[in-house]
């Protein structure tokens, strides 16, 4: 499941597999609306994590239970990447990825964060990608996590612009007025 923010923090895409999963509209979780996917007990976790990683403006990895559409919820773990252009570096939001997880009931989870690193979970089977750009965008969040521990940083710029193009076509497709567009 695909998500972009702006500059601000706010919500401005999020992929059809989030909306299929949780049963809301895309239009619903823009801005803050995903919060309401987000159980009760994980929301003032996330708000506060969140906001610190969007004022450190670092990538982040987040653990917490979202909301099925039958109701019961999910852990899911996801995070993002920082999308940076000109000029001078701007600040331009986050690009990143959610996966929905089963619990091993050897130990109880708890909702958490953890800032300056994010290497996506692999893709699970019960949200596949619906459209290519979606899927891309897995892809090349996965890429940028694994980069750095095959010792090929100098890979990260072409990697970010991607992130950062991908991020703009996503949330471009979410502001459009046909409803078919959003599915690339």
């Amino acid at each position: 499941m695909i998500f972009v923010t702006g500059a601000d923090g706010e919500v401005t895409y999020v992929s059809p597999e989030w909306c299929v999963f949780t049963g809301r509209d895309g239009a619903a979780a823009t801005k803050h609306g995903w919060l309401d996917a987000v159980h009760p007990d994980d929301r003032e976790i996330a708000v506060n994590f969140l906001r610190s990683a969007h004022v450190q403006q670092s990538e982040y990895s987040f653990r917490h239970r979202l909301r099925r559409a039958d109701g019961s919820y999910a852990w899911v773990t996801g995070g993002a990447v920082p999308s940076f252009g000109p000029p001078g570096r701007t600040f331009l939001g986050y690009l990143g990825s959610l996966t929905e997880i089963r619990p091993s009931g050897s130990e109880p989870l708890t909702a958490y964060g953890t800032l300056a690193r994010f290497v996506p979970t692999p893709m699970s089977p019960t949200t596949p990608p619906c459209s290519t750009l979606d899927l891309v965008v897995d892809h090349l969040l996965m890429a940028h996590g694994l980069i750095e521990q095959d010792s090929a940083k100098e890979m990260l710029p072409v990697l970010s612009q991607a992130l950062m193009v991908a991020g703009r076509l996503l949330a471009r497709n979410m502001t459009s007025g046909d409803p078919g567009d959003r599915l690339h």
